[in-house]
């Protein structure tokens, strides 16, 4: 699936973006960007409008580059898996949504769960022109820890939200999403030490309320990474002329890294587990060395050597995430 943004997605946010200062836009990314960085919660810079188009512009594209990998690698995963129902909770401006709808295009129903009036405000407007689930997407205004009682959805996706609330509002949270889900819930988190702490916080809740894994993970054991490592993926998007001009950034692309888990209910069919690369695979003058998360739980280094050209020919078509 490509990571480029849905053209009706590029072109709303391309109108929204008419006659708006690019300076001031810069200025609003900037202090976004900082706040991002530092774990600080988005309603302290997220006031208005402009502060929200400049989010739009800077971590919509990643955003739903990360989701829309994420919600593949669940597709590849439960191939019979053909979700109706969608919760987006902390939905932000609905990149998380439209990546669902690119990769199951027969959702029928969305629901934006969201604190913030001017996400969700600009959520509905790039939604025109979107698909119909967009269009005529039910909001509810809550914050994820105070929701009350939460809609039932057979897809629920939290992403690149749960930085912002504190490890017991995380634990509740999660248990409240689990009895939400009818089918499968996604979680995304940013490609760091902390995302992958609060992954691994959730993955030991959901096992212990029944969930099955379907990725990344390829066992139900303990994480087998320590120290000083930790399971993240990356996924390159383009950058466009505004983009690179509100980051600063001179590259015409960027990489994302975030990490992920998938949740399924016991009666969702998956296919038969794989051992996952879960690391860029390195070329060398022997073969390819591959780094992989096994079906025992355990970290295996792997080279396949140039001899066995079968083997090598297969190896070479592994990306970073991709399972054997």
């Amino acid at each position: 699936m490509s990571p480029e943004l849905p053209s009706p997605l590029r072109l709303a946010l391309d109108r929204a973006l008419e006659g708006v200062p690019r300076k001031n836009l810069a200025e609003r990314a900037a202090r976004t960007s900082q706040a991002y960085r530092a774990g600080r919660p988005s309603s302290g810079v997220i006031r208005v409008a402009d502060d929200a188009l400049a989010y739009a512009l800077t971590r919509l594209p990643a955003t739903y580059a990360a989701c829309s990998e994420v919600l593949a690698e669940a597709a590849r995963a439960a191939p019979d898996f053909f979700p109706k129902t969608l919760l987006d909770a902390g939905a932000g401006t609905g990149a998380a949504s439209w990546a669902a709808t690119q990769v199951w295009p027969d959702l029928s129903t969305v629901t934006w769960l969201d604190s913030s009036p001017p996400f969700l405000e600009l959520a509905a407007k790039l939604a025109v022109g979107g698909p119909p689930a967009l269009q005529d997407a039910d909001v509810i205004r809550a914050d994820l820890t105070g929701a009350g009682s939460w809609p039932t959805a057979d897809l629920i996706i939290v992403s690149y939200a749960m930085a912002e609330i504190s490890l017991d509002g995380q634990n509740s949270t999660i248990n409240e999403l689990w009895k939400s889900c009818d089918g499968v819930l996604a979680l995304v988190e940013p490609g760091t030490p902390a995302g992958y702490a609060r992954i691994l916080n959730a993955r030991r809740l959901l096992l212990e309320a029944g969930a099955a894994l379907l990725g990344p993970c390829p066992h139900a054991a303990a994480c087998p990474l320590i120290g000083d490592d930790w399971c993240h993926f990356s996924v390159r998007l383009p950058r466009s002329r505004d983009h690179r001009m509100a980051k600063g950034a001179d590259a015409p692309f960027e990489d994302e890294r975030f990490v992920y888990l998938l949740a399924a209910r016991p009666g969702i069919v998956a296919t038969p587990h794989q051992p996952r690369v879960i690391a860029p695979p390195r070329t060398a003058k022997p073969g390819i060395s591959l780094k992989l998360c096994g079906l025992n739980g355990q970290v295996e280094q792997r080279t396949v050597p140039k001899r066995d050209k079968p083997a090598y020919a297969l190896a070479r078509r592994l990306a970073w995430g991709d399972t054997l």
